[in-house]
């Protein structure tokens, strides 16, 4: 007689059955892959520089070479992916960016790599980044049925953490054992494998067809972006986190490993226990719906600041990895919870260009972040610049929490068929066809999600 699996057993597939939705496991394959080569790359390519140059204003400029053009293209992108079929966007991206790391794999291995040339695409691989992003927050709500919403932005965060832990600690690998260029090479491999998963996902690719002036859509999308006081309250957080504490921790996080522990094999270790952190917190938080998102989010995230805390005050190596471990938890509950909470509030049509101002406020001011943080750090010390960024952070998280304004946004219940439904899932939910892409089980009518 066959025995029925325990309660918490039953309680954790229930959670998993987001992934019974074959259009959402192709897209989940494919993200995650793209995104282990992505966290490879990071370590490697800051080794290279340093490598190459040995110079931390090198490294910084390299990296804001990254960012800048993301900032100056991701308006554009957010209006491009609101117009266009949005999983076309995402191809064309990540086949860019496939060409771009594999051009800058190739210039490493034959020893002939420039400054200019490495500035040059990195920006490339930046532009590829900037329309990629709005397309991919947009297309989220269609890969999966909306009761399920919540745990598919749990799904892809947890897919990103377990990205966070293998990727280095395989880069860490391979840096010591092949090269930083071997490591770029599978990076452009994984976006090739990306967008082959992205050819074979079914969604919808109709726009509306009245098609207003740029300008008309950059406004509606604006007034949009600030009609939610928390929306753009808490973008403007995340815009000073980036520069105060999470660039400088970027720059500084590789050579600190370098001057007080074992260099790339530290620094691996440490991104990759971030990245368990981020494993648990999504584990921890998958078919949870707290009432107040935003508290939440803004209570964890002052665990951010603890691996740079704990660099500045050169802990021992277990220290900074608890610090790491911490902040990885915190990442992970705040991207599931904030793009939860956006995409419920947000019109589908009007996503894509929401969240590029959402983007682009975050990421508007941290190049200048990565681009000061070494030559400050030459000037200064490593441990100030970082302790620097643990006080505002300490600040904001603060600040933030005596706003009613976040503080009050609550859970909504939705049920199947709502308004954020993906055009046609209805229909196919009825049918229970696991393989069809189109098709659909949903859960109970009124399942809770954040707002």
């Amino acid at each position: 007689m066959a025995t029925r699996p325990s309660p918490p057993v039953r309680g954790a597939l229930r959670r998993l059955e987001v992934l019974r939705e074959a259009n959402f496991r192709i897209f989940f394959a494919g993200y995650t892959t793209s995104m282990l080569g992505t966290s490879m790359a990071t370590v490697a390519l800051s080794f290279a520089v340093l490598e190459a140059t040995g110079s931390l204003s090198d490294l910084s400029f390299v990296m804001a070479a990254r960012i800048v053009p993301m900032v100056v293209f991701l308006l554009g992108g957010g209006i491009l992916g609101d117009r266009l079929p949005r999983r076309m966007i995402m191809l064309c991206s990540d086949w860019l960016r496939a060409l771009t790391q594999g051009s800058l794999a190739v210039l490493l291995m034959t020893g002939s790599a420039q400054l200019w040339q490495l500035l040059l695409l990195a920006a490339l691989g930046g532009v590829g980044e900037a329309f990629f992003k709005p397309s991919f927050d947009g297309l989220v709500p269609h890969v999966v049925s909306a009761p399920r919403l919540p745990d598919a932005n749990t799904m892809l965060g947890l897919g990103n953490s377990v990205a966070s832990v293998a990727g280095p600690a395989l880069a860490g690998l391979l840096v010591t054992l092949v090269s930083p260029a071997t490591v770029l090479l599978v990076d452009a491999g994984t976006y090739a494998l990306c967008a082959l998963f992205l050819m074979r996902l079914r969604v919808p690719e109709s726009r509306a067809a009245s098609t207003p002036g740029l300008l008309s859509e950059l406004r509606a999308g604006w007034g949009l972006f600030t009609g939610h006081r928390w929306l753009w309250i808490v973008t403007l957080q995340f815009t000073m986190f980036n520069f105060a504490v999470w660039a400088p921790y970027l720059v500084l996080g590789p050579a600190a490993a370098d001057a007080t522990y074992t260099g790339a094999s530290s620094w691996g270790t440490i991104v990759s226990v971030y990245g368990a952190g981020s494993i648990l917190g999504a584990l921890f938080l998958l078919g949870r719906r707290p009432n107040r998102p935003l508290l939440i989010t803004t209570l964890v995230t002052v665990l951010w600041a603890a691996p740079s805390a704990a660099l500045a005050a050169q802990a021992p190596l277990v220290v900074v990895c608890a610090g790491a471990l911490s902040a990885g938890v915190a990442n992970s509950v705040f991207n599931a919870l904030w793009m939860t909470t956006i995409q419920q509030h947000v019109p589908q049509d009007a996503l894509s260009r929401v969240m590029s101002y959402v983007s682009f406020g975050a990421y508007s001011i941290g190049p200048l972040g990565l681009a000061l943080a070494g030559p400050v750090a030459e000037h200064t010390s490593i441990s100030a610049v970082l302790a620097v960024g643990v006080c505002w952070q300490l600040a904001a998280n603060a600040f933030i929490l005596c706003l009613p304004s976040v503080r009050g946004v609550r859970l909504t219940h939705r049920a199947a068929g709502s308004a954020t439904e993906p055009a046609g899932e209805r229909e196919t939910a009825a049918t229970g066809d696991e393989d069809d892409p189109g098709a659909t089980e949903t859960e109970p009518a009124g399942t809770p999600r954040p707002s």
